[in-house]
């Protein structure tokens, strides 16, 4: 993905604040609520191929960042990923 696709993808989406972990506050954006699905793939795997690797908690996590946020997956194969993640970056 381009850097404008990307920044479009992200512009475009509804990014929902999860309540379950308020002590790790971060958004979520779910596959089958996204626009377009295809652009949910695509950045799922720039995230995984263009990213850096993040230790949190134990779990290594492969992140991606764009405008003053970190995106990550949870890691699972892209046939079953669901889920992209993003919290503002504090480094």
């Amino acid at each position: 993905m381009t850097d404008d696709e990307i920044k479009a993808f992200i512009a475009r989406e509804r990014w929902t604040f999860a309540k379950s972990m308020p002590t790790n506050p971060h958004e979520y954006v779910v596959r089958k609520q996204v626009a377009v699905e295809a652009d949910f793939v695509r950045f799922a795997l720039h995230i995984r191929e263009h990213g850096y690797r993040m230790k949190f908690k134990g779990w290594l996590y492969t992140c991606f960042d764009v405008d003053g946020f970190r995106y990550w997956t949870m890691g699972n194969p892209i046939e079953i990923t669901t889920i992209i993640n993003r919290a503002r970056n504090e480094t």
